[in-house]
């Protein structure tokens, strides 16, 4: 085969492979719950969410944005009253955070794109609150794990009304690897969490009361919506909704 065969025969290839990876579509979809289902009172709300890309890892996050219903109340939940500093989180570990803080947990499943196959790994994670300069309520998702992951990395977040910010910072693993990704990803806010005040001199423990269900539900449920912003500029958006409780 002559040369110039050889490199129409690769450039076909190539573009052959370029095609079917732009084929794959990339896709979102995220989900929601709250235990207990009881209108009117004290609730743990658990988010959760997947990205998927055609058997491929997929391409790595840069931001999200959780959006719920605003009468949830989470940023007057009671839950994280007293900060962090990310610093020493991130030097020391959960630690070195006063029980206050901490104000969930989860875990996550991020993979590691190589050439013959995708490299997973199930990280956990823990939310703290941590120091607020604008007066919303401030948060770190402190995300740990062994391989691929080799050291912690904190995912820094704002409650705002109606809606969950958070940036994703690169997640690196070894030189000329490609960086790490979130694949799934399930948070607990709130549960079963001792806090500590202090009552004539003494520390008395207590439990926060967590996210409020309102006292009635909107016709088709409570709304969840998701956008996705991924590295490079591509979006995806994903929706819910939780049924309404049964009236008892």
């Amino acid at each position: 085969m002559s040369r110039l065969c050889v490199c129409l025969a690769l450039a076909f290839a190539l573009i052959g492979g370029l095609q079917a990876r732009a084929d794959a579509k990339q896709a979102a979809a995220i989900d929601a719950s709250f235990a207990p289902e009881r209108l009117g009172s004290a609730t743990t709300m658990s988010l959760g969410f997947q990205l998927t890309d055609g058997g491929r890892a997929p391409a790595a996050l840069s931001s999200m944005q959780i959006g719920f219903p605003v009468d949830l109340g989470l940023a007057t939940s009671g839950l994280g009253v007293a900060p962090c500093s990310p610093g020493e989180l991130e030097a020391v570990g959960p630690e070195a955070c006063p029980a206050d803080s901490k104000m969930g947990s989860g875990s996550a499943t991020v993979e590691l794109q190589l050439a013959s196959e995708t490299v997973k790994e199930n990280v956990s994670l823990e939310v703290f609150a941590v120091p607020s300069k604008d007066g919303y309520l401030h948060f770190v998702v402190y995300v740990s794990g062994v391989r691929p992951v080799f050291a912690q990395v904190l995912f820094p977040g704002v409650v705002l009304p109606g809606r969950l910010s958070v940036l994703v910072p690169p997640i690196p693993a070894f030189p000329e690897a490609p960086d790490i990704t979130t694949a799934q990803m399930r948070l607990t806010i709130g549960g079963h969490l001792t806090y500590y005040e202090r009552v004539h001199g003494r520390l008395v423990a207590y439990h926060p009361a967590g996210v409020g269900l309102p006292n009635s539900c909107p016709q088709g449920g409570f709304p969840f919506s998701a956008t996705f912003a991924f590295i490079g500029g591509a979006k995806e958006y994903a929706r819910t909704s939780v049924p309404c409780p049964r009236r008892r």
